[in-house]
């Protein structure tokens, strides 16, 4: 699970369960600007989305050569993002996996500093850039399946209202706790007819409208 500026929350398939009480690790102003690179992003996003990973097929993913995706590894392994599976795979092909199931993205010490800012900002639209990426080709991918199998499997639901700010958290509150549910229940099922999905929600505040 990530957390974003907007209270966006990114069910991930991470390794290791999490406990319902668990907080989000709040990543510090170190490891942020060790994020801010756009090939770790991606990586990391990976890394959330399927699962521990090489350097060979996080390079296949990303179209990046295994030297390229090896250093970015490291990088993040260094500043604690990321940890090797103890006794997977072998010294030249080691598996990668994330080190804490649930972090948050938004640090308010970080925004303190003009460096902390600048990385906040280009880790978190970075994030959402890649998730509107996926959303996109997948449903111009369903527009051209002739068959309509890609449509039933897509859901894009949306809505407007007015709320008070204590509404809003418990509604934030509320999805939060349903996307939990499912991630803790399913994350690890496996069979016939199972396959990763990528949930998104988010709470966008409009401009007030015009008189």
């Amino acid at each position: 699970m990530q957390r974003l500026f907007c209270n966006a929350m990114f069910a991930t398939m991470g390794s290791k369960k999490s406990s319902p009480a668990e907080e989000p690790y709040v990543l510090d102003t170190g490891a942020l600007r060790a994020l801010a690179h756009p090939l770790r992003v991606e990586i990391y996003d990976l890394l959330s989305q399927y699962g521990p990973q090489t350097s060979s097929s996080l390079a296949e993913k990303t179209g990046e050569s295994s030297g390229s995706t090896s250093y970015h590894l490291r990088a993040l392994a260094k500043h604690g993002l990321i940890r090797d599976i103890p006794g997977k795979g072998t010294g030249r092909e080691r598996w990668w996996e994330r080190v804490h199931n649930s972090v948050t993205l938004t640090n308010p010490d970080a925004m303190r500093s003009p460096a902390g800012r600048a990385a906040s900002q280009m880790v978190n639209l970075a994030f959402i850039d890649r998730r509107h990426h996926q959303l996109r080709e997948l449903l111009a991918a369903a527009l051209r399946d002739e068959s309509g199998e890609l449509n039933e499997n897509l859901s894009i639901n949306t809505a407007t209202t007015n709320l008070t700010l204590e509404q809003l958290k418990k509604l934030q509150s509320e999805l939060a706790a349903v996307l939990d549910s499912y991630t803790e229940k399913y994350r690890d099922q496996t069979g016939e007819g199972v396959r990763r999905i990528s949930i998104q929600t988010s709470t966008l505040p409009l401009d007030e409208r015009p008189q």
